[in-house]
């Protein structure tokens, strides 16, 4: 069996050359240990979040203000295609946050802890290589939570494997295939930063991540920060 990568792509470096990307590889957990006890660490981490914000209009906010420009750069409306982080924070503002499953529960409290976009992905359903890079337009894509196909536009950044996008919009929407379950035992996490956030912010936050998920999940995890001009990351 050959082995299986994750590769950013040029095309997407060329576009954001200061990017950091974190990513967090978590084997042999449980995703269903200790849900009541990471719901309620996202509960917390969402309060403080929201006391964090105050009564600052998000648009402005330094966690969201860059990503909105990212999202211009590559051809999508900030206000129409918000980043994770952002939809976040406003779910934190409006007290509208809800427990999902513990993984995701523990990589949306890391988010709402540092303010950086986070997901993941199940490893057993990815196919092929994971490319972070910029779409063709018409990629196969659906949503997670719904079965009508929404492809991205040509130019815009996804993540996607060989049989189709896994997250639009960089961050935006993940895919239902790839969606961690309470069945998930192995996962690809990301962290991802854009200046004034650097390689500082994002490794803490990865290693942040890692230890809640060896805490509370068990298992093992490994963590990788890709910068401009760094090769690609073997997963499998």
């Amino acid at each position: 069996m050959g082995y299986r990568f994750f590769r950013v792509e040029p095309s997407f470096w060329d576009l954001f050359p200061s990017a950091v990307i974190g990513v967090v590889i978590a084997r042999g957990l449980d995703n269903r240990r200790n849900a009541d006890r990471c719901s309620t660490l996202l509960v917390e981490a969402a309060s403080d979040a929201a006391a964090r914000l105050g009564d600052q209009e998000m648009s402005a906010h330094p966690a969201v203000a860059p990503w909105r420009e990212a999202y211009r750069a590559f051809g999508a409306k900030p206000a129409k295609f918000r980043s994770s982080i952002e939809n976040l924070l406003r779910s934190a503002r409006t007290g509208s946050i809800r427990g999902i499953n513990p993984l995701v529960d523990l990589y949306n409290t890391v988010s709402l802890r540092r303010m950086l976009p986070c997901g993941g992905e199940d490893l057993a359903a990815i196919r092929g290589d994971l490319l972070l890079t910029r779409a063709v337009g018409g990629e196969h894509f659906v949503p997670l939570g719904m079965e009508e196909e929404q492809p991205p536009s040509p130019g815009e950044v996804i993540y996607r494997d060989d049989l189709g996008v896994i997250c639009r919009c960089w961050n935006w929407r993940e895919a239902d295939r790839t969606k961690l379950t309470a069945d998930t035992t192995d996962a690809f996490l990301c962290i991802e930063g854009l200046l004034p956030a650097g390689v500082v912010e994002v490794r803490a936050a990865c290693d942040d991540l890692a230890g809640l998920v060896r805490e509370h999940l068990g298992g093992a995890t490994v963590t990788h920060i890709l910068r401009t001009g760094d090769g690609d990351l073997r997963f499998a």
